[in-house]
């Protein structure tokens, strides 16, 4: 039987954006300390397992999820955070696109989407996490082209930028985004239109690479 180690745990943010809003994954304790409160997707690391590891065996067993866009986050460390003890925790954020989340649910943690504006009280100090999380994704942005995580393969003008305006809290010129970021070379016309209901054809884009490239900081 694997051993665990009782004083680090791996916890992760997984970000979203579903119905024009951007949204964390929770799962729901089964167990104390907080049973049946809302959480991040975590648990102890296994003996001798090393932390990304363990991240991804969280993001498998408990979120139902693999294959995407993650990294490292931040270290909190362990002294009040967790009832139990002196638990530090290694933390990661995530990002996916709407229709890559949930696609395996693991009922027994019922993973569930909650607004980022709107969140639950939640366990331990996983609040503070996630504010944390959306500094770094923020900040990530400035400087990189992961912002395709978010993105199905196929994408409007529009939704690139409102994307981006739901990460950043606020509105951006759109002849000025649009000018700018054709400029970075990261995205390419298809021979595509997304037909709305109510809006005209709309050309559909796709990122030249969808691997993480570092960029001149973009806003």
């Amino acid at each position: 039987m694997s051993k665990f180690y009782q004083s680090v745990t791996a916890d992760i943010v997984i970000f979203t954006i579903e119905n024009d809003e951007l949204k964390v994954l929770l799962i729901k304790r089964v167990k104390k300390p907080f049973k049946n409160q809302w959480a991040l997707p975590g648990g102890f690391l296994l003996e001798n397992e090393p932390p990304e590891k363990a991240a991804l065996r969280v993001l498998r067993d408990k979120a139902g999820m693999g294959n995407m866009y993650m990294e490292q986050l931040y270290t909190f460390p362990g002294s009040g955070r967790d009832p139990r003890g002196n638990v530090i925790t290694v933390t990661y954020f995530a990002l996916a696109p709407i229709n890559k989340m949930l696609a395996k649910p693991n009922k027994g943690q019922n993973p569930t989407l909650h607004l980022l504006k709107k969140l639950p009280e939640l366990a331990f100090d996983h609040e503070k996490i996630i504010d944390y999380a959306l500094k770094r994704l923020r900040s990530k942005l400035e400087y990189t082209n992961a912002i395709y995580s978010l993105l199905p393969k196929y994408f409007t003008f529009n939704h690139l930028q409102k994307t981006y305006e739901l990460i950043f809290g606020r509105k951006l010129d759109k002849r000025n985004f649009r000018k700018k970021f054709m400029m970075l070379g990261l995205i390419k016309s298809t021979k595509k239109l997304h037909k709305g209901i109510r809006q005209r054809p709309a050309q559909l884009y796709q990122f030249t690479s969808r691997k993480p490239t570092e960029l001149k900081k973009f806003f």
